[in-house]
């Protein structure tokens, strides 16, 4: 049995192709997290109820600007110069030098925003280097249902035209709504950037400005790869594969994927200029995007270059030709794997696919972060921090069904998206590398919850699966098989105290369970009674309190302060009247803002107890502690902390990302008071 493709495209006719292919173009605080958690698991950012991106809800500005008469002017994107760009494009450059923002019924007497439906043509480059995000607007221009999931119905030039339009894209786990007014920069009486073939249609044009005001500008938009531009679209996630390395079972992974109704695109590499749209010996295009669309096992006799379609049996040859479109070709499967030099494939989520009887993946995601000191620990070449990652656990309960696969393993995708880093181009930041590794969790682990493994784990046990390698992509993605169990997925960066925020989403073919391991427990409080405390310390206590037999916050700060400036071991500032307020507040039971002789005493202990621990983990015996050192020390004291939380304390108390001894002290007295209430 042989497997022959279907492809979608303009190519160049011949006999032997057995492919379906489409041409496009060349493929180049805790407060608010948990509100927004609560929000998204109310639906927010789904398909039915997008993020309204700036706060601007299009149906209330429209009918503002009906009702005055006026014209929307977006003061979020304002029609000025920085919304063009920052470097090449940036004000008062020479690309930039006579630009003017016109709106289309200025430009033409009869502006349209869609004609006879949209094509492939209506998308023709400009001034601008993202011929990435064209190919994936002509790709999204062949599924209508997709397409007008971005480009919402009932806009027009004509009917209730305010100068107001809206699109919709997915992004790092949402859909967000982006309103624009209408204005266009145009140089020369001519559009800079997209344009459609025909001179009066518009949607392309207004499309391509909605998502730079999603990214910050249009020159965030220079340079990507089409599948991000897939993915935006669809809320899908995309997976590569080079086709002079292709996985044994690519035939079984492209069959699976067109099951679940995913896009599939492919293209030929090119070395230089002169390869752009040169044609092969098989009339295939160089530098172009074709649609793969069918995959089909047909039974032939031999393969011979000159005759493959002469040995499909005639029944099977009028079959896939009744199933072709204009345009479409069928291709042998080795053909394809020795034509083309790369395959991309975007899943689709359930809830972008239009039957209900398509399969489609079970869809997984979390959101996190990396900050310097608590949990951007970098990869595993940094063994002393990599633990500090985030991590995730994953539970594959269901093999795969495949009946022509003897192994028992579950298929799955992990995808890794590192969030708004195009926004921060004008700041002179770009993609951070990242990557992924997964182990699988120990047998005394399994089944528990809330287990973040620690540096000593990381040491002595290697990853099971990771991605193919770390880069500086928005995402990076890796399907893989792995024998039903508990796996631990660890998100890093490549360098350690790289900070950014991430979408982690984890894909699975059968039935899986997934949790966010960190949790927040507290150490029990002391119970000691008067009895308990030693004569030597009553006489001390008496000696320090005075008269009143009580000490004030101001008394606190002096004895803490004498007492630290003996130890020179210890870097210090000294204890603050507010901290010194805080340990008063937390063990003052009869509100006179005093301690007494008890209250004192539990304090004293706690401070003796948590000298030991600073001086225990301060490992480099430094006299402080770097923020590393820090979150062992607190789980150390009797606290296991959620990232957020350790986040919080490292910005609050470190200094440079060094913790002095009385921020230390303060930090873990802040900790006791904030779970005692």
């Amino acid at each position: 049995m042989s497997f022959v493709l279907f492809i979608e495209g303009s190519v160049h006719a011949t006999n032997s192709v057995f492919l379906s292919c489409t041409s496009m173009y060349p493929a180049g605080g805790i407060s608010a997290a948990i509100y927004t958690n609560r929000l998204r698991s109310e639906g927010m950012g789904s398909k039915d109820n997008a993020v309204l991106f700036d706060n601007q809800d299009y149906e209330s500005l429209k009918r503002d600007c009906l009702e005055s008469g006026c014209l929307f002017e977006d003061p979020c994107f304002p029609a000025e110069p920085p919304s063009l760009g920052f470097k090449e494009l940036a004000p008062h450059s020479s690309k930039t030098r006579d630009v003017e923002w016109i709106r289309p019924t200025e430009l033409t007497s009869d502006p349209q925003f869609i004609v006879g439906g949209a094509t492939r043509t209506d998308i023709c480059q400009g001034a601008l280097g993202d011929c990435w995000l064209l190919a994936a607007i002509a790709s999204l221009t062949l599924n209508e249902r997709l397409l007008h999931r971005v480009v919402p119905h009932g806009q027009s030039f004509q009917e209730e035209y305010a100068g107001i339009f809206h699109f919709q894209f997915w992004q790092f786990g949402e859909w967000v709504d982006v309103v624009i007014d209408d204005r266009l920069p145009v140089k020369d009486g001519e559009l800079m950037f997209v344009h459609s073939a025909e001179g009066n249609e518009f949607w392309s044009a207004l499309m391509e400005k909605a998502y730079a005001k999603l990214n910050g500008s249009y020159e965030a938009l220079s340079g990507g790869s089409t599948t991000e531009g897939f993915e935006d679209f669809t809320g899908g996630v995309s997976e590569m594969y080079e086709l002079r390395k292709a996985p044994r079972d690519l035939h079984r992974i492209i069959a699976k994927a067109l099951e679940r109704g995913s896009l599939l695109g492919c293209s030929i590499d090119i070395t230089s200029a002169f390869d752009m749209e040169a044609v092969t010996f098989k009339k295939l295009v160089k530098g172009h995007a074709y649609s793969v669309t069918g995959l089909k096992e047909r039974q032939v006799s031999f393969w011979q270059h000159s005759h493959e379609w002469n040995d499909v049996d005639p029944s099977d040859r009028e079959d896939l030709h009744l199933k072709m479109e204009d345009g479409e070709f069928w291709m042998s499967f080795s053909d394809f794997l020795r034509q083309f030099s790369r395959l991309e494939i975007c899943n689709l989520t359930p809830d972008a696919l239009s039957e209900d009887a398509l399969s489609h993946w079970n869809t997984m995601k979390f959101y996190g972060t990396w900050r310097r000191g608590s949990t951007a620990g970098g990869c595993r070449n940094h063994p002393n921090t990599f633990w500090i990652n985030p991590q995730y656990k994953i539970t594959l309960l269901e093999e795969d069904d495949d009946p022509e696969d003897n192994e028992v393993a579950c298929s799955f995708l992990v995808a890794l998206m590192q969030k708004d880093r195009r926004r921060y181009r004008r700041h002179g930041q770009d993609m951070h590398t990242i990557g992924f590794a997964l182990y699988e969790v120990r047998a005394e682990y399994r089944g528990c919850q809330n287990v973040h493994l620690k540096k000593n784990f990381f040491l002595s046990h290697s990853s099971c699966a990771r991605s193919e390698t770390f880069i500086n992509l928005r995402e990076v993605s890796a399907r893989l098989r792995l024998p039903p169990g508990e796996y631990l997925i660890v998100p890093s960066t490549f360098e350690p105290s790289k900070e950014a925020d991430f979408v982690l989403r984890v894909f699975t073919e059968k039935q899986s369970e997934t949790e966010y391991v960190s949790s927040t427990i507290r150490l029990c409080g002391e119970e000691i009674t008067e009895d308990d405390i030693d004569d030597s310390f009553k006489s001390m206590f008496a000696q320090l309190a005075g008269e009143d037999m009580e000490i004030s916050i101001r008394e606190l700060k002096t004895i803490l302060n004498r007492v630290i400036s003996r130890h020179k071991d210890l870097k210090t500032d000294g204890f603050s009247t507010e901290s010194c307020r805080t340990m008063v507040n937390l063990l003052d039971k009869d509100g006179s803002a005093r301690l007494g002789l008890l209250e004192f005493q539990i304090l004293w202990n706690k401070i003796r107890k948590w000298l030991g621990i600073f001086r225990e983990f301060d490992l480099d015996k430094s006299g402080a502690m770097s923020s590393y050192e820090m979150r062992l020390a607190v789980e150390g004291a009797g606290f296991k902390l959620n990232n957020q939380l350790n986040q919080i304390l490292v910005a609050r108390y470190a200094d440079n990302e060094m913790i002095d001894f009385d921020n230390f002290i303060c930090c873990l007295v802040k900790l006791e008071a904030m779970f005692s209430e």
